[in-house]
């Protein structure tokens, strides 16, 4: 078989396909494992009919226990600890199955994995078998102080396994994110809410709306603006002339006499 090297610093890897994992009654048995059996076939008929494959994963083994993961990503998918495996066998019936019955360290079910291969069925049961009297000869020697050890070890797997996991949701939320980054700068943008302004940065003039004359009231008229208290002086320092304000004080001698000679023509003339 293998070297007792590969598989307690390494492993030895076979690849598969996975029908599923069901949960069981009892951890151990021929008959228990054939009920699973049939159950997941019938499960993957149904599937199969619906157009879906089975999945392959690639099982690793070692004197730490089996681990499935995904072919391509290298994403562990179960990682059953040896000391978990309560039974193990390949289906004699049909020599493309194999099984093995493992404790679920959160739930503390007894789940039955299920697995077709059609060449390495038995040549994966006597691995795990292998890797199952390695590990007991290392209990042996290390006097079972080496139990400890495994849990941390396994605790620290599990750990991993979990990073990986929320690795790969990151990676998938990051992808995401790039895609919609994507999709926001190759679309036209709205309109802006900011108003146009001219080359000097100025907001334009916009014309209001026409002023909507007052209607005449039958009352006097308004009077005149009262004259302000500080009137601007013109360039020359000149009081600008106001047509409305003005008396007979504002203007020159001379046009003020002829003002008055042309008020008592006309006085003349109504008489």
């Amino acid at each position: 078989m293998h070297t007792p090297e590969a598989l307690a610093k390494h492993f030895i890897a076979y690849n598969a396909k996975f029908l599923g994992s069901t949960e069981v009654d009892q951890p151990k048995g021929t008959e228990v494992v054939r009920d699973a059996v049939r159950k997941l076939k019938f499960q993957r008929h149904i599937k199969k009919s619906e157009g879906q494959k089975i999945p392959k994963v690639e099982l690793q083994i070692s004197i730490y226990g089996v681990k499935i993961l995904d072919p391509k990503s290298k994403d562990v998918q179960h990682n059953c600890q040896l000391h978990r495996i309560s039974f193990c066998a390949d289906d004699k019936t049909d020599k493309r199955i194999f099984t093995f019955i493992c404790k679920d360290s959160e739930s503390n079910k007894h789940l039955c994995y299920v697995f077709d291969s059609e060449k390495c069925a038995e040549e994966i049961t006597l691995t795990i078998g292998q890797a199952f009297d390695l590990a007991y000869k290392k209990f042996l020697e290390s006097g079972g102080k080496d139990v400890e050890t495994r849990k941390q070890i396994g605790s620290l797997q599990k750990r991993i396994q979990e990073l990986e996991t929320e690795n790969s949701e990151l990676k998938k939320q990051l992808r995401v994110l790039e895609e919609q980054l994507l999709t926001a700068q190759v679309s036209p943008g709205g309109r802006s809410s900011k108003a146009p302004t001219d080359i000097f940065d100025m907001v334009p003039f916009s014309p209001v709306a026409p002023l909507v004359p007052v209607p005449a009231s039958s009352a006097s008229p308004p009077p005149p603006p009262a004259r302000p208290a500080d009137i601007r002086k013109d360039l020359f320092g000149a009081e600008p002339f106001d047509p409305f304000i003005c008396g007979a004080a504002d203007f020159p001698p001379d046009i003020q006499s002829r003002l008055d000679e042309m008020q008592i023509l006309v006085a003349s003339f109504v008489n």
